[in-house]
């Protein structure tokens, strides 16, 4: 397969915390690696090299377009491929990767082969219960049960391309550690993207840059390809299926402050790219939407740089305070819960107190510490005076916080998970923190094919979606480390079903 340079670099900071042009650049070719440097805000070490494929190969006509390169874009093309279809991906930002890059807790899955051999005794059901509690009851639960019995193979198809994810930790909502990640903890995106787009290339699979699908065409009420712009040009390419992934809108704040009004004003965790257009170009050819007003607010929330601070951290053990140096909730609650407590409280921000042993089991936090955003000390007392609230306070909330872990038993608000460590290992950490808009769970209907369907509840023929983009699956509340696994379970799913829509 041609490429575009041998030198375009997709930089490790740009994949796991990108925040990049807006997409309308004229050539993939003229988006230098200075350039990418220049637009990126967050940051970390080391560059992982990886090349797009040169826009003078671009044909008019593939089996299957799938437009956005984020995990549900790459799992459909690969699925496709797999399954002998002939796709091509367009991207209209600079890079590859879309809202995957800043995926950072891991991928949920039940019953899996990494949890039988660390001894975790889990089950599809209790993932399905939880998770439908999370999402208060308003999950599509067709969606929720394929879901959830297609996560453990999910994980083991990763596994044989060589994306391993068997490290095992606990998000809020979970009631077993069923939170996979990277063998070493570090956050999950980056090495998702990375392997995708790994196997992507061995599979000479097309993928475009800068190319920005304005379009989604029909013919005959017969879905017929997309006209993209490309090197400045504007072209129709022709397929008998279209597979949409192009991720939500929560970097589109006049369509958040529409559909959410009380949101105006709160920061985003997501990257430039998501902004609705794959939902807006569904409607436009009569798909349904679903729980457009159901946007999730994280609740640890950098508010300095937009940066989320992963929900990993309370997973290995971190508590929550607040000015006052006092537990105010159950850390390991849903994203919502959390998010409402925070929000309550005089200052409606807290601080995330954690130790060195958390700091050791979860890689992020060295991203953090080189951002600037932890605080450190030698001990409580120390930590507390830097973070302006009572020393006395703080430390007799560790002291109470240790002894529930000691006991297995939290008297104070009841919290059941992620006390298999105490905080005592020095020195310890802060890093302030405050809700910030983070996931889309409402966007366009699909059923458990990933067929878009229509207002009339009819599926649109040869038109699929997965990943934020759809909308129905979370419910009301997404439990963190349901999106990656979103996006490689639908993702697998259009790509195979288009596949088979088009022999």
């Amino acid at each position: 397969m041609k490429k575009i340079f041998s030198h375009v670099l997709l930089l490790s900071s740009v994949l796991l915390f990108s925040a990049c042009s807006n997409g309308n650049s004229a050539s993939s070719s003229s988006t230098t690696v200075s350039e990418i440097k220049e637009k990126t805000t967050d940051t970390t070490s080391g560059a992982s090299v990886q090349e797009y494929t040169d826009p003078t190969t671009l044909k008019d006509k593939y089996d299957v377009i799938i437009v956005g390169s984020g995990g549900a874009g790459m799992s459909a093309a690969i699925q496709a491929k797999e399954a002998g279809a002939n796709p091509v991906i367009f991207e209209k930002m600079p890079i590859a990767g879309g809202n995957t890059l800043k995926a950072s807790a891991g991928m949920n899955a039940s019953q899996t082969t990494f949890q039988k051999e660390q001894g975790i005794e889990d089950s599809n059901d209790l993932f399905f219960e939880e998770s439908l509690k999370g999402g208060g009851g308003t999950n599509d639960q067709e969606l929720l049960r394929y879901f959830v019995d297609h996560s453990a193979d999910a994980i083991d198809w990763l596994d044989s391309m060589g994306i391993t994810l068997d490290n095992l930790t606990t998000t809020g909502g979970m009631s077993e550690k069923r939170t996979h990640r990277p063998t070493d903890g570090s956050a999950v995106g980056e090495y998702l993207v990375d392997g995708l787009l790994r196997n992507i290339h061995e599979r000479e699979i097309p993928l475009f840059v800068n190319a920005d699908v304005t379009k989604i065409n029909q013919t005959e009420d017969q879905i017929s390809g997309v006209t993209v712009t490309i090197e400045g040009t504007e072209k129709v390419i022709n397929a008998d299926a279209v597979i949409v992934a192009t991720g939500g809108f929560g970097a589109n704040m006049d369509l958040v402050v529409e559909n959410k009004p009380e949101l105006k004003g709160y920061v985003s965790t997501n990257q430039e790219g998501s902004t609705g257009d794959g939902i807006k170009m569904i409607q436009s050819l009569g798909g349904q939407t679903v729980d457009l007003d159901q946007i999730q607010i994280h609740p640890t929330v950098d508010q300095t740089k937009s940066l989320l601070i992963t929900e990993a951290v309370r997973g290995e053990g971190a508590i929550l305070v607040n000015q006052a140096g006092q537990r105010f909730f159950n850390e390991m609650e849903t994203r919502d819960k959390v998010s409402a407590a925070i929000i309550a409280l005089p200052e409606q921000s807290a601080y995330l107190i954690f130790d060195a042993g958390v700091k050791e089991r979860v890689k992020a936090i060295d991203f953090y510490e080189k951002q600037g955003l932890t605080v450190k000390a030698d001990t409580p007392e120390a930590l507390a005076k830097a973070i302006e609230t009572p020393e006395e306070a703080l430390k007799a909330t560790l002291d109470t916080w240790n002894k529930a872990v000691a006991n297995k038993k939290d008297d104070a608000f009841k919290r059941e998970t992620a006390m298999d460590n105490d905080l005592s290992q020095g020195p310890f950490y802060a890093i302030k923190i405050a809700p910030g808009i983070h996931h889309t769970m409402g966007g366009v209907k699909i059923n458990t094919n990933a067929q878009v369907i229509n207002t009339e509840n009819v599926v649109i023929p040869g038109l699929y979606a997965a990943g934020e983009v759809t909308g129905g699956l979370h419910g009301n509340n997404r439990i963190g480390g349901n999106a990656v696994a979103d996006i490689i379970i639908f993702g697998r799913q259009a790509g195979e079903q288009a596949a088979s829509f088009i022999k």
